[in-house]
């Protein structure tokens, strides 16, 4: 399986969500908030089913609340590659 990076995550989120057109994801994200880049929950939600569905894992179901920003939600997709492997 291939790293899960930021590239991914936004490809992700590009899928299950859409994007603003006012908001740049192609710059330095990982530590913006997910609200600042204009996703909400349910946003979060479908993006993280996503990830999940091509991944072939499962994250905690407080994952989304926990993490906040892109960097979090990739800790927390690494922990559950790496407990999956």
């Amino acid at each position: 399986m291939s790293a899960f990076g930021v590239k991914e995550l936004v490809d992700a989120l590009r899928e299950s969500a859409g994007e603003d057109e006012d908001i740049n994801l192609e710059g330095d994200i990982l530590d913006v908030d997910f609200e600042s880049l204009g996703y909400d929950s349910l946003a979060l939600f479908n993006t993280v089913r996503t990830i999940e569905r091509e991944l072939g894992i499962e994250l905690p179901d407080d994952a989304i609340s926990v993490t906040g920003t892109p960097r979090g939600l990739l800790d927390e997709v690494g922990k559950a590659v790496a407990q999956a492997a």
